[in-house]
């Protein structure tokens, strides 16, 4: 229910949307901060999540206290759109999508602006049309994860207190887990709690990939060859494995200069590509939510 939702609705209003209200919640955590020092900022980043994770349980469970007072059709049907904003499917696609007509275009320059719009916080002004792709197409794996597979586990697990509180937690990683000397301390207890949350869903994101490969005309062997040999190539213990997976499904190289590249031998990868990629996370969604 909360997937065809997604795919037929799309995001909800941002004033209703709960993934916005967290955000307000981390923006204005970071604004009231009130040390930059190393001991104290963890201890303070560590206090604003416990508090929004506090409060986003407690509105979940309120939530799933409601739906319980239902019939049960409306019940299931009630639950299934209070979980849709926790996850986002469509969204990806269509961000995907953008990039895509703007390669195929041949506009290089939008297709960077949409790309950093919509998918990647780095700066892409220089990136060539490959590294365009490229970006996407990571984006497009790693969010495979964060945004279907991870809800969708943490629904199954814990129901929708433990789904919203797997969307507190990343979207406080997305907004401050950086190394950078304001945030290194006050971001790390966020990127660290989400680095647990996303350990098993990350996998199960490159199995699927693997799975679905054929949906892009990819080999699922060396989907999972090419996951297992690069995933530790990234700084991140959760990232490498969808994206080196969507890498061998495509058959091509992922290069994000000065971090990482996955899959060396692969070609660099085009528009089409892109689409291909699209495909696979389309089915990979489904099938997540299939086996949820």
């Amino acid at each position: 229910m909360a997937l065809a939702a997604d795919l037929l609705l799309g995001e909800p209003p941002s004033h209703l949307h709960p993934t916005v209200w967290m955000g307000r919640w981390i923006a204005g955590a970071r604004l009231r901060r009130t040390t930059e020092k190393p001991i104290p900022s963890l201890l303070e980043g560590a206090a604003w999540m416990l508090g929004g994770a506090a409060a986003t349980v407690a509105a979940a469970y309120a939530v799933h206290r409601l739906t319980r007072a239902l019939p049960e059709g409306g019940r299931e049907v009630a639950r299934g759109l209070a979980l849709k904003p926790a996850l986002s499917l469509r969204a990806l696609l269509s961000a995907g999508g953008q990039v895509q007509r703007g390669l195929e275009a041949d506009d290089l320059a939008e297709a960077r602006r949409l790309l950093a719009w919509h998918l990647v916080s780095r700066d892409t002004s220089a990136l060539s049309a490959g590294e365009v792709a490229g970006a996407a197409i990571e984006s497009l794996a790693e969010n495979l994860g964060d945004g279907v597979v991870a809800p969708l586990l943490a629904f199954r697990a814990g129901g929708l207190p433990a789904a919203y509180l797997h969307r507190f937690t990343n979207t406080s990683d997305a907004m401050l887990g950086y190394r950078t000397p304001e945030l290194e301390w006050f971001g790390k207890p966020a990127a660290r709690v989400d680095d647990a949350l996303n350990w098993i869903p990350a996998r199960i994101s490159a199995l699927l990939i693997a799975l679905c490969a054929p949906l892009g005309g990819g080999d699922p062997m060396e989907s999972l060859r090419v996951a297992s040999t690069d995933a530790a190539r990234t700084a991140s213990p959760n990232a490498g494995w969808p994206i080196a997976a969507m890498a061998g499904a495509l058959g091509v190289r992922l290069d994000k200069r000065g971090a990482y590249v996955l899959n060396d031998g692969g070609r660099m990868p085009t528009a089409d590509d892109l689409g291909r990629a699209r495909r696979i996370v389309a089915g990979a969604g489904v099938l997540a939510a299939a086996l949820g």
